[in-house]
């Protein structure tokens, strides 16, 4: 069974959209490990009522960001991590840790990438830029992590209308259904190598 690594920071909603899809065997995989960089994630409670296990890496923990990626990277490496999801995981990844699963980790992102992402785009603050901006569709994406932010390429994307009287609480809570359905079929199209890399082009393959 391959072997799955999911890095949170917060609630861990889309950790448990991947629970729910390992249960219901759409992801032929198993979760291994979840880690978050974030003190009292409710996603690690969410990993260890199912028996997954489960570890807080704390950046402020190690003397640079190179040494808190390498203690990620070795605890990846020590549960024998085959593929990364990052389900709403804040920190960003440093190279070494992305040269080590080349094409095998992906990312979920709540826009329609390339708007509004990049550093400073994470969270609540991508929703607020969305109705800032007063675009008329916005979305969810999940791609493949590249050693930029938010800059691999694309696999799946779904648009979400941007309703007049959206608040960035009502329009977060529409584009995270998205992402809960976007991410569990990535991460299956993930383990079952159907993800080709042409350039910026993934083709998803029968």
């Amino acid at each position: 069974m391959k072997k799955i690594g999911v890095l949170i920071s917060g609630s861990g909603s889309n950790l448990q959209a991947l629970i729910d899809a390992v249960d219901k065997g759409r992801i032929p995989a198993e979760i291994s490990l979840v880690i978050s960089d974030r003190p009292n994630a409710y996603g690690i409670e969410r990993a260890k009522n199912k028996g997954i296990p489960a570890c807080t890496i704390l950046r402020k923990k190690f003397d640079d960001y190179n040494a808190f990626n390498l203690a990620v990277l070795e605890k990846l490496m020590a549960h024998k991590v085959e593929y990364i999801v990052l389900a709403g995981y804040l920190s960003i990844l440093s190279s070494e840790l992305v040269r080590a699963y080349p094409n095998k980790i992906i990312n979920v992102h709540p826009s329609l990438i390339p708007a509004f992402c990049g550093m400073g785009y994470y969270g609540k603050r991508v929703h607020q830029a969305v109705l800032d901006y007063g675009v008329k569709v916005t979305g969810a994406t999940v791609h493949l992590v590249d050693e930029g932010a938010d800059t691999g390429p694309i696999i799946l994307q779904k648009a979400v209308d941007v309703l007049p009287d959206d608040t960035v609480e009502s329009l977060a809570e529409r584009v995270l259904k998205v992402e809960h359905e976007l991410l569990p079929k990535a991460t299956a199209l993930l383990v079952q190598d159907k993800l080709k890399v042409l350039g910026r082009k993934v083709i998803i393959m029968d």
